[in-house]
């Protein structure tokens, strides 16, 4: 990796030296069912780039990462690859004022997800490719200038083996030859670009609007077209233009618009124009939950988003990546909410994507949302919380400050201003406050250019009849910010639910305001700052308040009041300010009353986290057995075939401990026990099997025969993780081997392989590979690529060894390698932070026992 780093100071001298005209990329992809191994490891790529010299220089360098260059030919001069081409750079000289550059490489078919990704199907043998790009990564298909600033127009073609389909960008056909050939795309940057090739399901339809009609396709592998169902995408597609094209009043600029949902994909999707990818995941192959379809939908719009803010107009470098990301994230829950029929997507933002947020702002690695950006693997990394939700829930807050009018003709007057240009934060911000009236620079200040979360907490004062005297919200922070908010009042009706009766916003500014609106209220049972989520912080709660959703959280009657509550509650224990047995407490007297399905499975995973790092030690014997049991007491409850009975189906699999359980689970598997209305679908019975595998019910023997009943790629992924979650050391050396000192596994399949490995109720099975982990992590990350690298020293940390000693290797390791990269650092830092916010939690949990 070292030499594939672009640092920002390389990239902007190389901005100042030129601009491009053009790409023509030829690719020939028939390599990708050769019969031998060699013969599927490299394909051919022939670029043309078409470029101007526009500063002082006569040299420069092009972006490529390939197995071997066969030719590079610089104004008709050949250059001898052997001296210019270093592995992951072409080193040119002696430009012209009008250069054109020819280079033909041998490119690498990939496994990791990164560049050009080759995929077999195990169910049908066929082969599938997709390309990844984002960041850097077009450069492992082509030859380029590998940054978002040097935009230019490319006409792309391919030869496919025969029988296949083959996309782009651009509107595509085959001709006489055999050969893809793509319509020149408008001016994009080399990230989204996009190749999709292979004899994928592929369905159509067409948007309409007006003299508008844009081509809809949606596409998948052949073997996941039965449980395709491309009409709900094509449903949300068309609810996300019609919104776009109310508010924007800009045309979507990039003509068809295909949707492919793709194997083994790191990411949750990439917003290539026309030619958008997502991880399969996304088609379910058994019965979800209406939260999985609003997550669907969210990265649907999210993504769509894109096509204004990211492709159409783009950020400069990434330290602005915000101007793509936070506006997509802030987008997708936005256009939810009024476009689809997912009217309470802001109860999942405030449940589920802020929780991201919050747990990242408080990393030590925490950063402004606009961010120091020095290279790329910074920006790989900065695809983070931060960026995405925190960067969302910030321009939440700014709609509530400008006002939403002011926001979107904001919105409208950037597009036209910037439309197929670059951008940073002044450039947006000048017209926000041409829209709004209000200073934009001292409320970036305050919100972009610092990190950190503020908590509020409310302060109150009543007479002696019980009424509110003053009402004062007290903020906490480093950095003390403007925040509009509302604070609700609540009080228990005579039926037992807790409602508002009064609700007041106000500018909260420095450390104390007063809310003057609400003197003379009653005194409520319940004052909850940020109702109505519209700031970014951490809500407190006064002595009197925390009684009571201890006592009635349940009986709030608004979901989106109850699903803040839930996250107070959670951010307490996280901060080592609520004891996680009493979370624990909370979460299973009131999630059976939980309606919104998001927030029931957020407070699942927040109770088996609270269990597995936050308790004692000591409680968490205790602390499983009382999961499991109110998990079963839920389920056998719950309204039969209802999506909360799958959810509580998949909680009590997850915590599942005792023979009882063990035995319920294997009759559920074998169909001995019943549980009515619950379909035990393929889906579900992996997830029974699981717990049986990890306590050591489940052999390898039983785990293939699950296999023979779904031989399919994601069948696999499943067979892998549980034959490494087995409770065995040999089975634990094989999969340390087969991540740690082996590269032969895919991306999906790594993944796998590490989320078995890592398990709670085998802490001491374990224990060994702490030390290992530590001397392997840095030549980890000089020979895999940036992608498997981050998923090993993220995934194997050994948080689960939570004492001192782990804490001072963790520490012992970051004062030994001072000068690894920054990157890597970064990773180790925030696995470290994790760890002892789990010892401190504990420490606040002990105190309770």
């Amino acid at each position: 990796m070292p030499g594939e780093n672009l640092s920002r100071d390389e990239a902007h001298e190389r901005a100042a030296l030129l601009s491009v005209d053009g790409y023509e990329v030829v690719l020939d992809l028939r390599s990708a069912v050769g019969d031998s191994a060699e013969a599927v490891r490299t394909f051919r790529s022939e670029t043309t780039i078409r470029f101007r010299r526009t500063g002082e220089g006569t040299s420069t360098f092009v972006d490529l990462i390939a197995p071997s260059v066969n030719a590079v030919n610089l104004n008709g001069r050949a250059l001898d690859p052997a001296v210019v081409f270093d592995g992951s750079r072409i080193a040119i000289d002696g430009l012209a004022e009008e250069n054109v550059l020819v280079v033909d490489a041998q490119c690498a078919y990939s496994r990791t997800g990164e560049g050009m990704h080759r995929f077999v199907d195990p169910e049908d043998g066929e082969v599938y490719l997709y390309t990844q790009y984002e960041p850097a990564d077009a450069r492992r298909v082509y030859a380029d200038f590998e940054q978002p600033d040097l935009k230019a127009p490319y006409r792309f073609a391919v030869t496919a083996p025969e029988g296949w389909t083959v996309w782009s960008n651009g509107a595509g056909e085959q001709d006489a030859e055999g050969v893809w050939r793509f319509a020149e795309t408008a001016p994009i940057s080399t990230y989204i670009t996009c190749v999709v090739a292979g004899p994928y399901h592929y369905v159509t339809d067409s948007y309409e609007r007006g003299e508008l009609t844009i081509p809809l396709g949606a596409m998948c592998r052949k073997s996941l077209a039965k449980h395709f169902d491309a009409d709900d995408v094509f449903l949300i597609t068309k609810q996300g233009f019609d919104f776009f094209h109310d508010n924007f009043d800009y045309p979507y600029p990039f003509g068809k618009y295909d949707q492919a949902f793709v194997p083994e994909y790191n990411l949750g999707a990439m917003e290539n124009p026309g030619m958008v990818t997502f991880r399969e995941e996304y088609i379910y192959r058994g019965k979800v939950t209406q939260a999985a379809y609003e997550s669907r939908a969210n990265v649907i719009l999210h993504e769509m988003a894109h096509m204004w803010f990211g492709d159409l107009v783009t950020m400069v470098w990434w330290d602005d990546l915000w101007l793509k990301e936070s506006f997509a994230d802030f987008m997708g829950s936005f256009v939810n909410a009024e476009a689809t029929r997912f009217t309470n997507s802001w109860v999942t933002f405030a449940n589920n994507r802020k929780a991201w947020a919050y747990r990242a702002d408080q990393l030590p690695s925490t950063h402004p949302i606009t961010a120091d950006i020095r290279d790329l693997e910074d920006a790989k990394l900065n695809f983070d919380g931060i960026t995405y939700a925190k960067g969302a829930s910030v321009l939440k807050q700014l709609v509530a400050y400008a006002g939403r009018d002011a926001f979107l003709e904001g919105a409208r007057r950037y597009f036209k201003r910037h439309a197929y240009g670059n951008t940073r934060l002044g450039d947006l911000l000048s017209i926000l406050e041409e829209t709004s009236g209000r200073d934009m620079k001292a409320w970036s200040k305050s919100w972009l250019q610092t990190s950190g979360v503020n908590a509020l907490t409310p302060a109150v004062t009543y007479d002696a009849e019980g009424r509110i005297t003053e009402l004062a919200v007290v903020q906490e922070g480093d950095e003390l910010r403007p925040h509009r908010a509302a604070v609700g009042l609540y009080r228990l009706s005579a039926d037992g639910d807790l409602v508002r009766f009064a609700r007041a916003e106000a500018d909260i500014t420095g450390a104390r305001t007063v809310v003057a609106e609400l003197a003379g209220e009653e005194k409520p049972d319940l004052v909850l700052v940020n109702d109505d989520d519209l700031t970014y912080c951490k809500i407190r709660f006064d002595e009197g308040s925390l009684a009571t959703l201890r006592a009635h959280l349940g009986a709030i009657t608004d979901p989106l009041a109850r699903a803040l509550c839930w996250s107070a509650l959670w951010n307490l224990t996280r901060d080592g300010l609520m004891p996680a047995r009493d979370f624990v407490s909370v979460a299973l007297a009131f999630a059976g009353r939980e309606t919104d399905i998001g927030v029931l499975q957020m407070v699942h995973a927040w109770t088996k986290t609270a269990v597995t790092h936050y308790a004692t030690p000591e409680w968490r014997e205790e602390g499983g057995r009382l999961l499991a049991e109110g998990g079963l007491r839920e389920l056998r409850v719950a309204e039969p075939g209802s999506e909360h009975q799958l959810t509580w189906a998949r909680f009590f699999a997850a915590t599942a401990g005792s023979d009882a359980d063990f035995q319920l689970l294997e009759g559920l598997l074998d169909g001995t026990a019943k549980i009515d209305g619950l379909d035990v679908d393929q889906e579900l019975r992996w997830a029974l099997l699981s717990p049986l595998a990890v306590h050591g019910r489940a052999d390898e023997g039983r785990i293939g025969e699950e296999l023979s009943r779904d031989d399919t790629a994601t069948g696999k992924r499943h067979q892998v993780r549980l034959l490494a979650s087995r409770p065995s050391a040999a089975v634990k050396a094989q999969a340390w081997a087969q991540v740690v000192e082996s590269d032969t596994l895919s991306n999906a399949l790594v993944e796998a392989t590490i989320a078995g490995f890592v398990q709670p109720s085998q802490r001491e099975l374990i224990a060994p590979y702490a030390e290992k982990y530590f001397a392997a992590i840095e030549r980890l990350w000089a020979d895999r690529s940036i992608q498997i690298a981050m998923d090993v020293v993220k995934g194997l940390f050994p948080g689960l060894q939570d004492s001192d000693e782990t804490l001072a290797a963790a520490d012992a390791w970051l004062t030994a390698h001072e000068s690894a990269a920054p990157a890597l650092r970064r990773l180790v830092l925030e696995a470290r932070d994790d760890l002892a916010r789990a010892l401190r939690a504990q420490a606040c949990d002990r105190l309770a026992a």
